[in-house]
């Protein structure tokens, strides 16, 4: 099974297997962990920078920040979810926002670059809303990611 990619069914690219019609994409979890190590670390820092209130302030500051985003890989590690029926994508700090595919004008690529790096987005177009999913987010390449739902979306007999 590709890295990201969590399904209750065998991999389409596995020898005899079936096309999946269920896949979940979630974080990963080494960077949810590290994440958490972070907190704790700059916790700690905090601890031992007792006599410098300005570094103990900044210190504290940062383990909140690192806390509150580890706490979300936690409490909402799946970030895309998609089925014959539609995607379930996250939305909001920790929450689920349930799309139907007709509900869905686009899914695609967007591709930027600054600084000289390029990062990948699935972007996901509802008309009313749209959805960026990194590949942080989904622990896979978008363009995978991409081409996996049109084949969920076409086995499912709705129009792209």
């Amino acid at each position: 099974m590709r890295s990201g990619a969590f399904s209750d069914q065998p991999a389409a690219d596995e020898p005899g297997g079936p096309e999946p019609t269920t896949m979940r994409w979630r974080v990963s979890p080494g960077f949810t962990a590290l994440k958490c190590a972070v907190t704790v670390a700059l916790a700690l820092g905090a601890v031992f920078l007792a006599e410098d209130r300005p570094a103990r302030t900044a210190a504290i500051v940062a383990a909140v920040v690192a806390g509150a985003y580890a706490l979300r890989d936690l409490i909402a590690p799946v970030r895309l979810a998609a089925d014959p029926d539609g995607l379930t994508v996250v939305s909001g700090y920790a929450g689920h926002r349930r799309l139907d595919w007709p509900e869905i004008e686009r899914v695609r690529l967007e591709a930027r670059t600054r600084a000289g790096l390029r990062t990948e987005y699935l972007e996901i177009d509802t008309g009313d809303n749209l959805h960026l999913l990194s590949t942080y987010d989904l622990n896979a390449r978008p363009a995978d990611v991409a081409d996996a739902l049109a084949r969920i979306r076409a086995a499912s007999g709705t129009r792209d």
